[in-house]
C-alpha cells in the first residue's frame, strides 16, 4: 500500500489493481467506501480493457473468441510501482502471457494519482505496443460514502450535475448489458435524487457527454465530493436491494455490450481505437469538500 499525504488529504493506493483504497481529510473523515464484502468488496477499481460486460463473457477479435469477466482484468492484476514522489505515484501494467490469453493485444497501461490540495488527479495512459490497431475501453469506479446514510438503512441522497436540462440515460439491464435507446432521468436544475430503486436496472448511465461534473451533496446541501471528467459517460451505481451506504460515480470511456450483441469487439459502441505506437491519455479529478 502506497500512501500520499498533504495538509488536506491522505490517500492510500494498493499495487493490486492500482486501486485507490482510502481518502481521508484533515479531520480524519474517510470518504471512500471501505469494501465491506457484505455489500461490495471493492473501493475504486480500474475498468480495463472493457467496461461492464461482454455478451456471455465472450467477445470476438478477427473471428477468434476470447473471454473476459465483467469490467476486465486490470482490477484483479498486480501493477508495478514505477515512480513515487511527495505528491504523486505511478503504477504500470503491461501485457503478459496471461493477459494475451484473454485480450490479444500488446499494451502498456499507466495509472497515476496526484495530490493537489483537496484534489486527487487520477490519470490514465494507454499505449499500443502492438503491430496492429488496438481496441479497448477504460473507466473508473470510485465508491463514496453517501452522506447521512447508514448501513442496512434506506439509501437516499442527492447528486448535482452541471446540466440543468432534461437528462437521458442508456436503457440498462442488471446483467450489465445496455440497449442503445434512451430513458429520461428525473432531475430538476441538475439535481438528481437517488434511492435504492434508482438502481433497480443496474447503473444509471448518462451518455453523449451530457455532463462534465457531478457533486455528491451533504444533507444540508453543501458539497461532500465533486468529480470532474471529460469522458462520454458518467455512471451512477449502488448495489440494488442491499441498503449499502455508498454511491459510485463512474467516469467511462466505453459501455457494456448491447443486449444480444454478436459483432466484432472493434465494432461495439463506444470503443476506443489506437494505431500501433499511439497512446491515449485522460484524467478525472476528485475534489473533497
Amino acid at each position: 500500500m502506497i500512501e500520499l499525504s498533504n495538509e488536506q488529504l491522505t490517500i492510500k493506493v494498493a499495487e493490486k489493481g492500482a486501486e485507490l483504497q482510502s481518502i481521508i481529510d484533515g479531520e480524519g473523515r474517510e470518504y471512500l467506501w471501505q469494501a465491506d464484502p457484505k455489500y461490495w468488496s471493492r473501493h475504486s477499481p480500474i475498468l480495463f480493457p472493457i467496461v461492464c460486460s461482454v455478451e456471455n463473457d465472450t467477445y470476438t477479435v478477427d473471428g477468434h473468441e476470447y473471454h473476459l469477466p465483467r469490467h476486465g482484468f486490470a482490477r484483479d492484476t498486480v501493477f508495478t510501482l514505477v515512480a513515487q514522489s511527495e505528491n504523486k505515484v505511478v503504477f504500470a501494467l503491461h501485457d503478459s502471457e496471461d493477459t494475451l490469453k484473454v485480450y490479444p493485444y500488446h499494451f502498456n497501461l499507466a495509472v497515476s494519482y496526484r495530490l493537489d490540495g483537496n484534489k486527487i488527479h487520477v490519470i490514465w495512459h494507454v499505449e499500443n505496443t502492438d503491430k496492429r490497431e488496438m481496441h479497448f475501453q477504460i473507466g473508473g469506479h470510485p465508491a463514496f460514502y453517501a452522506p447521512g446514510c447508514e448501513a442496512d438503512k434506506p439509501l437516499k441522497g442527492v447528486l448535482r450535475v452541471d446540466n440543468p436540462d432534461q437528462l437521458k440515460a442508456l436503457k440498462s439491464h442488471i446483467d450489465g448489458s445496455v440497449e442503445m435507446t434512451e430513458v429520461e432521468i428525473v432531475s430538476k436544475d441538475g439535481l438528481i435524487v437517488f434511492d435504492d430503486e434508482f438502481f433497480a436496472n443496474d447503473s444509471v448511465k448518462l451518455h453523449n457527454s451530457q455532463t462534465s461534473s457531478v457533486e455528491l451533496l451533504n444533507p444540508d446541501g453543501t458539497v461532500a465530493v465533486t468529480l470532474d471528467y471529460k469522458c462520454p459517460i458518467i455512471a451512477f451505481w449502488s448495489p440494488y436491494q442491499k441498503n449499502a451506504p455508498f454511491v459510485c460515480l463512474e467516469p467511462w470511456y466505453g459501455v457494456g455490450d448491447p443486449r444480444g450483441y454478436k459483432g466484432e469487439f472493434k465494432d461495439k459502441p463506444m470503443m476506443n481505437h489506437l494505431q500501433p505506437g499511439a497512446s491515449f491519455m485522460s484524467e478525472y479529478v476528485i475534489t473533497i469538500g
